[in-house]
């Protein structure tokens, strides 16, 4: 069972959607006529799933969801009247799991409900991925820098360098980007002093 937000600006169509949620075997959580206060009601409400029924996507729209996908990320189905090329790569770009043109029917729900949330998380694993990747080459970085600064200072070896950073986190308990950072935040005091 899913705890769907629901986001429809025609109060009448947004009754047909909860009762089909519900017959799905769906908790709704609220019917909202728009996404203006949407970061607010999903940190109160604590959805699994929005459910986005218009015409078209507002500007305003997309850029709530795009701060919510920043902040508090969550599988959004999007049903659209508007099958225009660019709305629909702006809807994807803001966060929106999966965009259904023209195709809001209650035995379609449960199945596009499923693959909204397989497409969110498949995402969300690409994102911890990215992310991941991106801090291991950050502090790569910052060691890589921190042996340069040991080499040129000390007249050490590359290897001589490395064990060095090496040795001092260990000796302070640390993790060796975390040495090679201080010692980075040490030269550049040092260098911005004598300048």
């Amino acid at each position: 069972m899913l705890k769907v937000l629901v986001i429809d600006e025609i109060r009448e169509r947004a009754l047909e959607i909860c009762e089909a949620l519900t017959r799905a075997g769906h908790m709704v959580a609220a019917v909202l006529p728009d996404a203006l206060a949407l970061h607010e009601r999903v940190q109160q409400l604590q959805p699994d799933v929005l459910l986005i029924h218009t015409d078209s996507p507002s500007r305003d729209t997309l850029e709530n969801l795009a701060a919510l996908d920043r902040n508090l990320p969550r599988p959004v189905l999007m049903f659209a009247g508007d099958d225009d090329d660019d709305v629909i790569r702006r809807a994807l770009r803001a966060g929106v799991s999966s965009y259904v043109v023209d195709g809001l029917s209650p035995e379609r729900l449960a199945p596009l409900l499923k693959t909204a949330t397989a497409s969110f998380e498949a995402f969300q694993t690409v994102r911890r991925e990215r992310d991941e990747a991106q801090r291991k080459l950050s502090e790569r970085v910052l060691v890589e820098r921190a042996k340069g600064l040991l080499m040129k200072s000390r007249h050490m070896s590359e290897d001589e360098a490395y064990h060095a950073l090496r040795k001092m986190a260990m000796e302070r308990g640390r993790r060796i980007h975390d040495v090679a950072e201080q010692l980075i935040a040490a030269a550049d005091l040092l260098l911005g002093e004598n300048s």
